[in-house]
């Protein structure tokens, strides 16, 4: 089949030749329509972030297509969208039954394959391991950013005060119109006042950081009593020079590190499901909805790699895959 190779030598991506899938009892195959870009992605290519034992060597976390043959209450002809451990960027993927879900009427295969990393990330942090309930305030890094888009969208649906960082006046456009009670341009300064101002000096319940290092300081001192500190990156850096804990104790504070690539296959089918009742009728309502920074043809994934590299979206890149 075809699929978007690495050149060893050169370490450019191009639609080249990958093994078929060969799924096991209780896998779906499915025909890849659209798949989208993620950090993950821009590091692997790199060579530091292999995938875990077992998963293809093609890059891809996520896709969206349709069920080749019937399996199990799937039938060939439908729509699903899934997360994946590698493999989207390919004409075929193979996936457990338990990790697809159905993609909305009115979603298109572009729009849907902007679903699940991003949001399946947003909901296992936030609410899985931050714990957040309505009434609750939580703060978004990146707030712009796929993950982001989503997170101040999860939160809105949920009850949960939403405040974002971001890094233009057009990305705080965007995260006030999905939601999100206030948001600040990092360019203008440190965020800690402003997040002590606008929860009327208590902090936020969680932050949820793809920054890391620089960071540190400003989002302890920005967390509520007994608040969580979520990081799913270290964009910013990943060494603490002179680490002090007694705020941690002082404080009740949390600190949680994770990443959804590494979780186990049981946990993901665990989180897809809950997710899934809770996202998709607003998904097919309208009420939340993938946020498409732009779409690229497979033949051009290196520019699209660059696009996200250059910090250039706003919400997902998503890349067809061409017949």
């Amino acid at each position: 089949m075809r699929a978007i190779m690495q050149d060893e030598k050169t370490k450019k991506l191009a639609v080249g030749q990958a093994e078929e899938p060969d799924p096991s009892y209780g896998d779906l195959l499915v025909s890849v329509r659209a798949t989208a870009l993620n950090r993950a992605d821009l590091l692997q290519k790199k060579g530091v972030y292999p995938p875990p034992p077992g998963a293809s060597n093609v890059l891809g976390l996520e896709m969206a297509g349709v069920v080749e043959e019937d399996c199990g209450a799937w039938r060939a002809g439908d729509r699903v969208m899934a997360l994946l451990p590698g493999g989207g960027y390919a004409e075929r993927v193979r996936i457990p039954a338990g990790m697809a879900m159905p993609i909305p009427a009115a979603l298109s295969f572009e729009e849907a394959a902007g679903i699940p990393e991003a949001f399946l990330t947003a909901y296992l942090n936030m609410f899985q391991l931050g714990g957040l309930k309505a009434g609750q305030t939580a703060l978004i890094h990146a707030g712009a950013s796929g993950v982001g888009t989503a997170a101040i969208q999860l939160a809105k649906s949920s009850g949960v005060q939403a405040l974002a960082t971001a890094g233009s006046e057009e990305k705080l456009a965007i995260c006030s119109e999905l939601g999100a009670l206030q948001a600040f341009n990092y360019h203008d300064g440190p965020f800690l006042e402003k997040v002590l101002d606008a929860t009327g000096g208590s902090g936020a319940n969680v932050i949820l950081d793809f920054i890391g290092a620089s960071y540190w300081e400003q989002n302890l001192s920005a967390l509520a009593l007994d608040g969580r500190l979520i990081i799913i990156g270290t964009l910013g850096g990943s060494q603490i020079p002179g680490l002090h804990l007694g705020q941690l104790l002082m404080r009740r504070l949390q600190i949680i590190g994770t990443t959804l690539r590494t979780l186990s296959l049981e946990r993901k089918r665990k989180l897809t499901a809950e997710f899934s009742s809770f996202a998709l009728p607003r998904f097919a309502s309208g009420t939340m909805k993938p946020v498409v920074d732009s779409i690229w043809s497979w033949h051009e994934i290196e520019e699209a790699h660059e696009h996200m590299a250059n910090n250039r979206n706003i919400g997902k890149i998503i890349v067809r895959i061409e017949n």
